[in-house]
């Protein structure tokens, strides 16, 4: 595995933990500002929570919450980045407890019910609409994306975000 840098946990029990970004293909983790917002647009303690980070390459946005507190299924399909994931559930102190590895597709996961989905697939790939729609059954859902998009059905955009190049959305469920 080849490391090209590193982010950091910004919150919760796992603050300052510094989480390996390897140097493969369509691999953008995302940003602290970002998740810092992200995470300040939802409760502080998300214990209770079910979540699943449905293309978790570094585990940035998976790990954070459940530093805060949510029980989170991290999915990713690549075998290096998988690995890598697989140490840093090792070495955070309680996340085997918490935080749950799948080595898969990501949009097969993304049908269960969860009370937050995030997703931030490679932007290359390009299944930002199919993934929206394959997670219509989750409380809430973030995406970040290269543009902005509407909420899917049944949703209401709760918070939109432009950063550099990356559009950040929070939709919720409409009630």
């Amino acid at each position: 595995m080849t490391k090209s840098g590193e982010v950091r946990i910004i919150g919760g029990v796992w603050r300052r933990s510094k989480l390996p970004v390897l140097n493969l293909p369509g691999l953008r983790p995302s940003g602290d500002r970002l998740r810092e917002t992200l995470f300040n647009w939802l409760p502080h303690d998300l214990s209770g929570w079910r979540v699943l980070d449905a293309f978790a390459g570094s585990g940035a946005l998976g790990l954070e919450a459940a530093s805060r507190g949510a029980t989170v299924h991290l999915v990713e399909r690549e075998p290096k980045a998988a690995a890598s994931l697989k140490q840093v559930i090792a070495r955070l102190q309680g996340a085997g407890d918490r935080v749950t590895l799948i080595v898969g597709d990501g949009f097969a996961a993304l049908a269960g019910r969860w009370d937050l989905v995030l997703i931030d697939p490679p932007f290359e790939a390009n299944g930002f609409a199919k993934a929206l729609s394959a997670a219509a059954g989750a409380g809430w859902i973030y995406l970040e994306a290269p543009a902005a998009f509407e909420p899917p059905a049944g949703y209401r955009l709760h918070r939109h975000l432009k950063a550099g190049a990356v559009h950040a959305h929070l939709f919720a469920r409409d009630n």
